[in-house]
């Protein structure tokens, strides 16, 4: 029994499942209380990332069984989720974003029930493409859902609604269903981990099928950590699924580092990035993390694996979404979205040969891929080469929906695990996403990479802007080549800084191209009465690397406080006075980048 129902005292509200348990373990955070307030806000939810939502008194039932248990017997005590509305809650009609499918199920779904067996209380049914056809987060007649980052920006989807609950800190962890990259394209565009298990691990039992041979539920959350804490409850075998696999022993040791680890990185002419230069970089930026994190980094032919991927919308297999709602679909298709009458009523006149014809196609595909993966331990590739706006899919639906699967359609053909892992923001705050591949059940070292992967990289948590408990990072201000995609940046990258944003000085700097040289450096320089606003970039550096920092940083350079135009002091790279004797005054091209330019 726990006594930690009612609060002693208040504290910032944790954000991870352990830090949420340690809270209510102490007493610092009352069960009721909090799970009260989370429902309340998941109520005044603005960004339609819910269709339902469970009432006061379904929260009172949870509330008296947890009051009956033993916090420390339970894994997901008091830990509220969310549920992709393609999969059952009792209790909460299914729509599968469709109301005309609406339907009362009369249990839950395996793994629904698993997760409430440790303790975990579902909040309500979280919006998503309809039939999760779709990964844009836009074909819902509930509305589009808004990136969590920027509401012009899709969330992507299918599961849409879960991954904008989770990174808004709505829930600690979300329900999702990944068959063409569902759980993992809308954690990339909302700072979110991912997990899509290899096929059978976790149930699909109670789940509304899209590619029934192909589905699978995937979890959202925060941290790595509390996928690891979701995938030991949900893992668990159901004898009811046919398609249900139990876990055989993985090829990659669970207690795996990136350290002299082989990843396969795809060749430039094999990335694509739909004309996003800024993903292009960050996914460059994230390459050389890995090695500076001690990977052997090792070229890859993805060809194949495109070329696979291409077979799940272009091929046979969309008659399996076919299949899944025929009865539906044949008398109630124009209760359907325009966008999904066309993608499942087009697989009416695909035959049984033409189904047989792809799977030949793909097994000489899988025979290729799997050679190929022999080569490598796991395989870093972004999780999508762009992102869009939802007036940009409004326009042309179909073919950037396409564009957005590219790196994820074929995980599920071949077989594979997958765990999608944040990797930065663009200038304009957006996050990008890197994805983890390896061979199946090799899930259990993923989520371990992908923990040694958050702690280098120390990104806010979700959209909350917080950074992890153990992260002690600092911004540092700088100005020269240490900036984006400039000759210094690896320096950077390698002590495991990020990129924040750009911004200006206060009007009170001068900027001097120092003498001597190559290379060409910079010295800022604080002047209060002949100084303008200097272009500057921010960024997160461990404070254990500065150290490491300062002694790459040459006479007359050297680290100081340096005033923004906000009116905020950072830490950042200042000149000596001496410094600018024999220097150009470039003050005039307000910033680094532009004199390079223009000299």
């Amino acid at each position: 029994m726990t006594d930690s129902m009612t609060a002693n005292k208040e504290r910032p509200e944790p954000l991870t499942i352990n830090g949420l348990r340690d809270a209510y373990r102490s007493g610092e955070v009352s069960v009721e209380k909090f799970l009260r307030t989370k429902l309340e806000q998941v109520r005044t939810d603005e960004s339609n990332a819910w269709i339902s939502v469970i009432s006061d008194q379904q929260l009172d039932t949870y509330l008296v069984d947890l009051k009956t248990q033993d916090i420390d017997q339970l894994p997901l005590y008091g830990v509220p989720f969310a549920i992709k509305d393609n999969i059952d809650l009792a209790g909460l009609d299914t729509t599968a974003g469709c109301d005309a499918y609406r339907y009362q199920p009369a249990d839950s779904a395996y793994v629904v029930k698993q997760l409430i067996k440790a303790g975990a209380v579902p909040l309500g049914k979280t919006n998503l493409d309809q039939f999760a056809t779709g990964l844009v987060g836009t074909r819902s007649p509930w509305g589009a859902v808004k990136n969590s980052f920027d509401e012009a920006y899709i969330s992507g989807g299918s599961s849409s609604g879960s991954a904008v609950a989770v990174a808004t800190d709505q829930v600690y962890f979300a329900l999702g269903t990944d068959t063409a990259g569902s759980g993992r394209v809308p954690a990339a565009f909302n700072n979110l981990f991912g997990l899509k298990p290899s096929k059978g691990l976790l149930s699909c039992t109670g789940v509304v099928p899209a590619c029934r041979t192909l589905d699978c539920v995937t979890f959202f959350a925060k941290t790595a950590e509390d996928l690891k804490t979701l995938y030991q409850v949900g893992a668990s075998y159901d004898e009811t699924d046919c398609f249900a696999r139990h876990a055989i022993q993985p090829a990659l040791d669970g207690n795996i580092h990136f350290s002299g680890l082989r990843v396969g990185v795809p060749t430039e002419d094999q990335l694509e990035f739909f004309g996003n230069d800024e993903y292009r970089k960050l996914y460059a930026q994230s390459v050389a993390r890995l090695e500076s994190l001690g990977a052997e980094v090792v070229p890859f032919e993805l060809e194949p694996f495109i070329k696979a991927a291409n077979l799940l919308y272009q091929g046979p297999w969309v008659a399996e979404r076919y299949a899944a709602i025929e009865s539906f679909f044949d008398s109630n298709h124009e209760q359907c979205l325009d966008v999904i009458q066309t993608i499942i009523g087009g697989a009416k006149d695909l035959s049984a040969a033409d189904a047989f014809k792809a799977m030949y196609q793909l097994q000489e595909f899988k025979v290729q891929c799997d050679q190929l993966m022999d080569n490598v331990d796991v395989v870093l590739t972004p999780t999508a080469g762009t992102i869009y706006t939802i007036e940009e899919v409004n326009a042309d639906p179909i073919l950037l929906n396409t564009n957005l699967g590219h790196y994820t359609n074929f995980m599920n053909l071949l077989d594979y695990s997958a765990i999608a892992m944040p990797a930065g923001f663009t200038e304009a705050g957006l996050p990008f996403g890197v994805t983890l591949f390896a061979g199946a059940f090799q899930d259990e070292a993923l989520m371990t990479l992908a923990s040694e992967w958050q702690q280098a990289m120390n990104l806010p948590l979700g959209a909350t802007k917080i950074e992890p408990e153990n992260a002690d990072s600092v911004d540092l201000l700088v100005c020269g080549a240490h900036m984006k995609d400039l000759a210094l940046n690896h320096q950077l990258i390698d002590l495991g800084a990020n990129f924040k944003k750009r911004t200006t000085t206060s009007e009170h700097y001068a900027l001097y191209c120092l003498a001597g040289g190559p290379p060409l450096r910079p010295g800022l320089v604080r002047s209060q009465n002949e100084g303008q606003k200097i272009e500057v970039e921010i960024w997160r550096i461990p404070k254990k690397q500065l150290g490491a920092l300062l002694v790459q940083i040459p006479h007359p350079l050297g680290l100081g406080s340096v005033e923004l135009d906000s009116g905020e002091w950072v830490k950042g790279f200042i000149c000596e006075s001496i410094g600018i004797e024999g220097a150009t005054d470039i003050t005039g091209t307000g910033g680094w980048r532009n004199f390079l330019v223009q000299s």
